[in-house]
């Protein structure tokens, strides 16, 4: 059957017409991508520093102006990344050092922040702190504390904010958010997330490279380390590859699971994990590599609690290949392109088949089984819709919207899923203490909870 069928179980293309303008939140490329020419902005255009401008940074540099917004400066300690970010905007403010940015650019009215995930608190800190609103890339932070200290300056000082996760703006992701909250599956009480990551993307259960080669021009290492733990350069981590280290990344589940979860979490609200533990890992937590990276795979277990009539939520996490039991999928094809969740209720199933709900008819959510889901009465729409995860921010920043990932909602769905790297750093399982933020079964667990910051970085 064809994917836009009503019979095949998926949301037909009518409802989804209905409902909200066709596919509004898929994001694509400007046309200047191509062209290597951006257009010009508004003269009322909201003026945004990005930190991070290349890699990850450029994609959003692009959504960013294709939303609206005005690049108001540019700033990436490694100038080589960083390239075509410049040619795009020859006559934007350069900087290498985002302290610097932050002290010269008085005008700015918002920071987006693309930096490696060990450096995301104390940048969008410093500019919350100078009322500036903040987009900040995913996992909302490197720890625990960090996330909910960037949730309490966000709060105290007003700003608009925005996590990172752009599948969190797609129609499908919305409609089954409105699926889940008006009960067609009934009671969730099983979760089950997955991603094929780290696979090749990058390198995890290895220790630490020896060689210490001369720092590459145009890289300012010591602004790339900021506060993580002083050691010497090695292109094992630049570019992209930290992302497996702990001391620069939070590995698969901080890196996708952010997005694998985020429709459910903000569906069901299940709040903090009261425990986790670990399933299967390799290699082994004994091997000298678990002490600087995430493993190859893993398997881990979150228990969330109770909240008021809702019941008990178990959710079983997989990465590196893992995948839940195929019984689970009741038939539909288990391999997915690169992950995605299962939500199991008392009536049926959420099958999202990708990091989103949806971004078109093509990796569409299921409901299961199909037979009976196949004439459900879908619920109205209770979201708003928006053309982008940065539209929304800019819409925003102007009073004309609200975000829908702020650091409130952010730092809560972080600190769950990090959880998980916490009980992977300190061996074992974790009965988790969210008011007194501590393990309190655990106390080895304690510095991967609250780092310790390199001097002259400290927040």
């Amino acid at each position: 059957m064809s994917a836009g069928s009503c019979k095949s179980g998926l949301l037909s293309r009518r409802a989804f017409l209905g409902t909200a303008a066709a596919v509004a939140g898929v994001v694509k490329l400007p046309a200047y991508a191509a062209s290597q020419q951006a257009p010009a902005a508004s003269a009322d255009a909201v003026r945004v520093a990005v930190v991070g401008a290349g890699g990850r940074g450029l994609d959003n540099i692009k959504d960013l102006v294709a939303a609206g917004g005005r690049i108001a400066a540019l700033c990436d300690c490694d100038e080589r990344q960083a390239a075509e970010a410049y040619k795009l905007f020859p006559d934007a403010p350069r900087y290498t050092d985002w302290r610097r940015l932050l002290e010269r650019e008085k005008n700015i009215d918002a920071v987006l922040v693309a930096t490696p995930d060990h450096n995301h608190a104390i940048v969008s800190i410093a500019a919350m702190q100078l009322g500036k609103h903040v987009y900040c890339e995913k996992p909302l932070a490197h720890s625990i504390w960090e996330a909910r200290e960037m949730a309490r300056v966000a709060g105290e000082r007003g700003v608009v904010t925005q996590m990172g996760t752009q599948g969190h703006a797609f129609e499908g992701t919305r409609r089954a958010v409105e699926v889940l909250r008006a009960g067609l599956i009934g009671d969730v009480t099983e979760l089950h997330v997955w991603t094929d990551r780290p696979a090749g993307w990058w390198p995890q259960g290895i220790t630490r490279p020896p060689e210490t080669p001369p720092v590459p021009e145009g890289l300012d290492w010591d602004v790339w380390l900021g506060p993580a733990p002083e050691r010497p350069y090695n292109p094992a981590y630049v570019p992209f590859k930290w992302r497996g280290f702990w001391d620069f990344g939070t590995g698969a589940i901080g890196d996708m699971g952010i997005h694998n979860l985020d429709t459910a979490y903000w569906a069901l609200e299940p709040g903090v994990p009261t425990q986790v533990s670990i399933v299967d890992c390799s290699p082994a937590l004994t091997e000298p590599s678990a002490k600087e990276t995430a493993p190859l795979s893993s398997i881990l277990r979150l228990q969330f609690p109770a909240r008021g009539s809702n019941p008990p939520i178990t959710m079983t996490w997989y990465d590196g290949g893992k995948l839940p039991p195929e019984e689970l999928f009741q038939g539909e094809p288990r391999i997915s392109k690169d992950g995605g969740s299962l939500i199991i209720g008392s009536k049926g199933t959420l099958f999202t088949r990708t990091w989103h709900g949806g971004q078109d008819e093509s990796d569409m959510f299921v409901l299961l089984p199909r037979k009976t889901f196949a004439d459900a009465v879908m619920p109205p729409q209770t979201l708003p819709r928006t053309m982008s995860h940065h539209r929304e921010w800019l819409d925003a920043i102007r009073g004309e919207a609200r975000t829908q990932s702020p650091f409130s909602y952010a730092a809560l769905l972080t600190e769950s899923l990090l959880l998980g790297d916490v009980a992977l750093r300190a061996g074992g399982p974790i009965e988790w203490d969210h008011g007194a933020m501590r393990a309190s079964n655990n106390s080895s667990a304690e510095p991967f909870i609250r780092p310790t910051f390199r001097a002259g970085w400290t927040l």
